[in-house]
């Protein structure tokens, strides 16, 4: 028999996705066949896999030690090289400028190469995370940038944190603003909305008008920060946060982002890359707003965080505008 101490990185989750975490290769009806044969306990009681789990409160595993392992991944901390541009950190969070080319999470490929994988190293390092004590927890960034956009990047030092974060990011109360250059003049700020469709085979998104079978609602505001008769630099406020929406929907709207080797105008990104060397999209989530977070994270409330962009940007910016 093994037992299982819920910590404060384990409380408030449900039992069956405790265990989830815990055995990540179990198969879900493998979990709940445990559960129901009283093979899986809670306080030495049957249990019920939608009961929300409390500081203190100990599992008690009736299976073998190998059946446990066999289901648990390994969770070593990889060493690797740390380059966090870190713009602030408390005792809960990291805000980190990420740069582009380097990847939020891993996508199997490039496990030691992801910036969730840097914050992990760096907060073992420091001795704020081991481990060898935790159950389930693992450091985790709250919001995910692509690839080849920079900007701030949200790390969670525990599980309350992640918790209370993701909430406030489902809810829309964490204001995100990314700067961007998209060619030709916009000359007044603009209230977006529409619908986002995947293409799944060309592995692109579209923005309609109006709503499709698989749309899903996008909402974006642009304000214009400088503008000339060729381009112009805009703030973005991510309203709703769907995977390549500011992208896609300027590119709806005829101002495709400079640099977007995706959704954007060839002439001008060879025009960029000869001049500049800009290989991907001029995007840069440069600013981010806490509101309505309750304790013990209310300490930042109204507090406002901007990153800068690295210089090949910052460069094309002035000498456009």
């Amino acid at each position: 028999m093994r037992e299982i101490y819920i910590g404060k990185n384990e409380k408030n989750q449900r039992v069956d996705r405790f265990l989830k975490k815990y055995m990540p290769e179990a198969p879900s009806s493998f979990i709940y066949k445990m559960i129901r044969k009283k093979r899986i306990k809670l306080n030495g009681k049957r249990t019920k896999p939608n009961k929300i789990l409390r500081e203190g409160d100990k599992f008690q595993l009736y299976l073998a030690d190998e059946t446990i392992d066999k289901f648990r991944r390994d969770t070593r901390v990889i060493d690797v090289p740390i380059n966090l541009d870190i713009i602030y950190e408390d005792k809960n969070i990291v805000l980190i400028n990420k740069e582009k080319g380097v990847l939020s999470h891993s996508n199997g490929k490039e496990r030691e190469n992801t910036l969730v994988q840097q914050l992990i190293s760096y907060l073992h390092k420091k001795g704020e995370y081991d481990f060898f004590k935790e159950t389930t927890f693992t450091p985790s960034i709250c919001n995910r940038l692509d690839r080849n956009t920079s900007g701030i990047v949200i790390g969670a030092k525990n599980f309350a944190t992640l918790q209370m974060i993701n909430e406030m990011i489902r809810k829309g109360k964490l204001k995100k603003y990314y700067k961007c250059i998209v060619r030709g003049e916009i000359k007044k700020d603009m209230d977006l909305k529409g619908y986002l469709v995947k293409d799944k085979d060309s592995n692109k998104v579209y923005v309609t008008k109006e709503k499709t079978k698989n749309g899903k609602k996008i909402h974006t505001f642009i304000k214009v920060l400088k503008r000339n008769s060729d381009f112009s630099l805009l703030e973005v406020d991510l309203i709703t946060g769907r995977s390549h929406q500011i992208r896609a929907h300027l590119n709806f709207l005829g101002h495709p982002i400079i640099g977007d080797n995706k959704y954007g105008d060839k002439d001008i990104n060879k025009m960029f890359y000869d001049k500049y060397g800009l290989k991907n999209q001029y995007l840069h989530a440069y600013k981010i707003v806490f509101n309505d977070l309750n304790p013990p994270l209310d300490y930042l409330n109204q507090k406002v965080f901007t990153a800068e962009a690295n210089k090949k940007l910052k460069v094309i910016e002035d000498d456009l505008f």
